[in-house]
């Protein structure tokens, strides 16, 4: 299993409309194979942070999902990001 989890920083005054243009792209994500799980949150404090959690299969499904990033537009508003893949071997009930 893959996790990618992080946040991206954009202005806090762009937020929402940065989030709203990411909509199909969760819709086509959960849509897709191997794909558990696929959020873009904003943050509870940060007037400016979008929180980014995705579970996939397999790196392989990951991949076959990833054709391209953010369009050119959002990529303008990224401030800066935090955003890391996760290899997880094992996986139980918390």
């Amino acid at each position: 299993m893959i996790i990618i989890s992080g946040w991206l920083s954009v202005d806090p005054g762009v937020r929402d409309s940065y989030l709203q243009g990411c909509i199909s792209v969760v819709e086509q994500a959960r849509a897709s194979s191997g794909c558990l799980d696929f959020a873009l949150s904003p943050d509870l404090i940060d007037a400016g942070r979008i929180n980014v959690y995705e579970r996939w299969e397999s790196g392989e499904t990951l991949d076959a999902f990833r054709t391209a990033g953010p369009n050119e537009d959002q990529t303008a508003m990224i401030r800066d990001a935090k955003v890391f893949r996760y290899h997880i071997s094992e996986v139980g009930p918390a």
